[in-house]
């Protein structure tokens, strides 16, 4: 099967390029599978292939988002960038680093939230856990309490600071663990699945703060996650694996313009109406309880949400929505169906 070509970089016309965020040639890593032979006692091993020949750039101050369905290779590629595991081959340079030798100075450039993995203390309230968080990253208590009060107000804690972690719910605990990542202002900030467990106004203030922060400070970012919207809110560049390698590496409106996904736009209205008026790139797919809830297919590379709403609002009062985007895994599988976006 056909892979999506990778632009090359342009050259610089001022000489050399600057130091990558991050850079991985070549990187591979496999794994020694043992499973029970048919009929016998003998265990038979295989050789699993979870990252094959991945070659990735990474700028200072660029967000990318690393996006694929499940088992194609993206948590494997995190452990590696972040000195967790040893590639089989390949290289790997994270802020001009080696991470595996130079994982303990690496730590204290780099924030990882890394998918269900809480770098918080269970017993301890929240406010204890930055504590020890800044005394391991060497911060002064002024510098701590400073970028908390920023990280706090930012991203909405002041309610459950002083709450043991295990009494918090999950969109509470990661809103938690990222502010926990960016405590000590770190240079690359590699998110997994950050906004799992958030409502939709708790996920875009968790956007609104990170696009903030990193305009600031000018972070790098890596995203990895399932949810589209973070992806388009947050990065300007997506890079797609599947099955280890990578199938699409390029710029984030490219690839919607060129895969023509769909969002739905799910409405409630105060009153019935049995039908809207809606622009040239929207349609209705459904009209629900007797007329109040009415569901809206629309192109996002030819409309935004605003200018939906504008036209709704025209017609009848809106009392409620959603926005549902179309998942990671259907945008991998048409890829393929297509044979690439060439």
């Amino acid at each position: 099967m056909s892979t999506i070509p990778t632009p090359d970089p342009a050259p610089s016309p001022n000489g050399p390029a600057p130091p990558a965020a991050v850079e991985l040639a070549g990187l591979r890593r496999d794994y020694l599978v043992r499973s029970a032979a048919p009929g016998s006692r003998r265990r038979r091993r295989r050789v699993v292939r979870a990252v094959d020949d991945v070659s990735l750039r990474l700028e200072p101050g660029e967000a990318v988002g690393f996006v694929g369905a499940n088992g194609a290779g993206k948590s494997t590629t995190i452990k590696m960038m972040t000195g967790i595991l040893q590639p089989t081959a390949g290289t790997v340079r994270v802020l001009g680093r080696d991470p595996v030798p130079e994982r303990r100075h690496l730590a204290r450039e780099i924030g990882v939230v890394f998918g269900q993995r809480s770098q918080l203390w269970w017993d301890l309230p929240l406010r204890d856990s930055y504590r020890i968080l800044g005394a391991m990253h060497r911060l002064t208590e002024r510098e701590r309490e400073s970028r908390l009060e920023r990280l706090v107000e930012g991203l909405g804690l002041e309610q459950f600071l002083d709450r043991p972690v295990r009494q918090l719910s999950l969109g509470q605990r990661m809103r938690g663990e990222v502010a926990a990542a960016l405590l000590h202002s770190p240079a690359l900030v590699v998110l997994d699945e950050p906004t799992i467990g958030l409502d939709m106004v708790s996920k875009e203030g968790l956007r609104r703060f990170l696009r903030e922060d990193r305009a600031a400070r000018g972070t790098t970012l890596f995203l990895t996650t399932h949810d589209m919207g973070d992806v388009e809110r947050l990065c300007e560049r997506i890079v797609v694996v599947n099955t280890g390698t990578v199938a699409y590496d390029g710029p984030l409106s490219s690839f919607r313009e060129r895969l023509g996904a769909p969002r739905e736009l799910i409405v409630d209205l105060a009153a019935p109406c049995d039908e809207l008026e809606l622009p040239p790139a929207a349609r209705t797919t459904a009209v629900e309880a007797e007329g109040i809830r009415h569901r809206i297919s629309f192109s996002g590379a030819e409309l935004t949400v605003p200018a939906l709403l504008a036209a709704l609002n025209g017609q009848a009062e809106v009392r409620d929505l959603s926005l549902a985007e179309p998942a990671i895994e259907d945008l991998v599988r048409q890829i393929y169906a297509r044979g690439g976006l060439g």
